[in-house]
């Protein structure tokens, strides 16, 4: 009936838009949420910069004015600021060569500027000499850069002064030295919280990762496989920023005393995060394979994806029992029964019937079942078993007591 179906017709963009919109709404909201998650967490992670600087540069302000008879403290304040940025997530020597840098282009352009004045061939020549001495001092990039765009401010924007009673390299290794006094001895950073805030973005985002990869091995997507493979592999930049917190939270055990007494502890987070980011490495090398064996069409059992969910799992919950000194119970549990649920994908040795199972994989998918045992033993070490150990329960759960 024509005049009964036209009105329903009428009515049917309404629901529709309705569900769009809402779907608009929700996504944007997820985002913002997300938004508000990131500008949280790099607060926590940085928030402690803003009162090194704050606390260097009125300690530097202050030394400056009372001890070199300094009426305007410029330099000083600045160059402490500046070391104390640097030196957050930086190794000790990138600062010191930051600090030199400095120095020698403010010495270099105090020098010279009063003789040759100020204008674009001078400001060449001073650059160049700045960094042919930084050359000669055998000195690394950063003090190349911070010698040249030294010298380059002081050509630039400071008029030559011919008489100075303290030159400003003098301010700016005082300015300096206060940042590190402060980054490293007065307020240093609590190098425990400091890496496991730097796992946040590497853990969290390498185990959704795995669950996708599973959800597409599940579907034989090789579309979402390969976007998987991606993520894993884009978590280079968070990884190498982990990797420069643990050598800054190092550093600060050894050298400021008020984080002496967290040696040890900062020793097991510092193994855990290490044997974490292996066994990302075997993760990304497992989801290469597996992107291969979709391609090539190769057989995926569904023990399979059921294990990649579990290793996943186990990421994310011994991230949190570190973070909360328990014992790893349930992530050994979880990381085990993978192993075992990756030995029943590929098939094995039946020790009812003595003789071997015909492998259920081909060779992608049998290289993915060594990635996954490597990746298992990585995750054991982390949860604070040693090496030895987690091999023999590897082997067990596999099947290979016999070997012990």
């Amino acid at each position: 009936m024509p005049g009964s179906e036209e009105p329903a017709a009428e009515f049917d963009p309404a629901p529709h838009g309705r569900f769009r919109a809402a779907l608009t709404f929700a996504g944007l909201r997820e985002r913002g949420q997300r938004a508000l998650r990131s500008r949280a967490w790099r607060l926590r992670l940085y928030g402690l910069l803003a009162l090194q600087a704050g606390v260097a540069a009125t300690i530097a302000w202050f030394v400056a004015y009372e001890f070199l008879d300094n009426a305007s403290p410029v330099v000083a304040p600045t160059t402490a600021v500046g070391i104390v940025a640097a030196a957050m997530g930086s190794r000790l020597r990138r600062t010191v060569e930051l600090l030199i840098g400095v120095v020698l282009g403010l010495a270099v352009g105090d020098t010279l500027m009063p003789l040759f004045g100020i204008g674009p061939w001078q400001t060449g020549v001073v650059v160049v000499l700045a960094i042919i001495v930084a050359v000669l001092l055998k000195g690394g990039g950063s003090l190349l850069t911070q010698a040249g765009g030294t010298a380059v401010l002081i050509a630039t924007l400071e008029p030559p002064v011919r008489e100075l009673s303290i030159p400003r390299f003098v301010d700016a290794a005082v300015g300096g030295l206060v940042g590190l006094a402060v980054g490293l001895l007065l307020v240093p950073i609590h190098p425990q919280k400091t890496v496991l805030r730097l796992a946040e973005p590497v853990v969290g985002p390498g185990a959704a990762a795995m669950h996708k990869l599973a959800a597409a091995l599940r579907a034989r997507d090789l579309g979402e496989a390969e976007q998987s493979l991606r993520e894993l592999r884009n978590l280079g930049p968070q990884v190498n920023a982990l990797n420069e917190g643990l050598s800054a939270a190092q550093e600060v055990v050894r050298l400021a005393p008020l984080r002496w007494r967290e040696r040890q502890s900062l020793a097991f987070h510092t193994e855990s995060i290490q044997h974490l980011e292996r066994s990302l490495h075997s993760c990304r090398s497992m989801a290469r394979r597996l992107t291969t064996a979709l391609k090539d069409g190769e057989p995926i059992p569904e023990e399979f994806p059921a294990a990649i969910d579990l290793l996943a799992a186990a990421l994310l919950t011994l991230r949190w029992t570190i973070q909360a000194n328990e014992e790893p119970r349930e992530a050994r549990e979880q990381i085990l029964t993978a192993v075992e649920l990756a030995g029943q994908a590929q098939g094995g040795s039946s020790r009812d019937s003595g003789g071997p199972h015909p492998h259920r994989l081909h060779y992608s998918g049998l290289v993915a079942v060594g990635e996954i045992r490597t990746a298992a033993h990585d995750l054991l070490i982390a949860s604070g078993l040693d090496a030895r150990t987690a091999a023999s329960m590897v082997r067990r759960a596999v099947g290979w007591e016999e070997e012990d």
